[in-house]
């Protein structure tokens, strides 16, 4: 596989290089949708990289057949260890298709417990997040379940997203977001809190909420360029 990084001088040249090498190898491990051609090009903004051409691979709708319209609770993240020359690699795998992946408390805590198994874990390298339901990456916070709560519930529901999120930014090993399709509000923030984004050509992103003059509830609009 032929990698090329945006040109850049000096060390920073190297690095971008090296940063992609990580990219390419990492999300050759994401499974059979996603394909690499066999030359792209990786170019940088601000820290997200965006695979030129990276579409589902052929036969991706086969693929898709395989969901159902709901998942057990305890299937709605896929923690995934991946094993032989890959080991150290962890890939957690959103899988909440008949809620667009948006973010419910449910899913909240088990992202959360993930998170601060992964921290202590010296074995682990790398993380990437990414999405087990075609075409979303994550709709931002469960809104019906948000309909739901008391004014009182609200705030410590928030607060325990901002948590979750700024626990993955904190993590002591390098993190990979693998956006395809949507990612929106809280779900952008997730993907902020990552070390690296690799967008498909097919990805939309948004704080779709800073139209309504609303402050994105996860704080990780502070990371975005200015």
């Amino acid at each position: 596989m032929a990698v090329a990084a945006a040109a850049a001088p000096g060390a920073l040249g190297t690095l971008q290089a090296g940063r992609a090498r990580l990219v390419a190898a990492c999300c050759a491990r994401l499974g059979p949708r996603w394909r690499l051609p066999g030359s792209w090009t990786c170019s940088r903004v601000d820290s997200t990289i965006w695979a030129r051409g990276w579409t589902p691979a052929a036969g991706g709708a086969a693929w898709q057949r395989g969901y159902s319209a709901e998942v057990k609770t305890e299937d709605e993240l896929r923690v995934r260890y991946l094993e032989e020359e890959n080991r150290g690699i962890v890939v957690l795998g959103i899988n909440r298709a008949y809620a667009k992946n948006s973010l419910s408390k449910n899913l909240i805590k088990m992202l959360s417990k993930a998170v601060d198994a992964l921290k202590s874990d010296k074995k682990v390298r790398t993380i990437i997040v990414r999405s087990e339901v075609p075409g979303i990456f994550c709709a931002g916070a469960d809104l019906k379940e948000r309909a739901k709560m008391s004014s009182s519930e609200v705030g410590p529901f928030v607060s325990k997203i901002r948590a979750m999120i700024n626990e993955i930014a904190n993590l002591p090993v390098p993190t990979i977001a693998a956006i395809d399709g949507l990612a929106l509000g809280g779900g952008l923030e997730l993907a902020l809190a990552c070390d690296i984004r690799v967008a498909a050509s097919s990805a939309k992103m948004g704080l779709v909420e800073t139209k309504l003059a609303i402050i994105p509830g996860g704080g990780m609009n502070c990371s975005c360029p200015s």
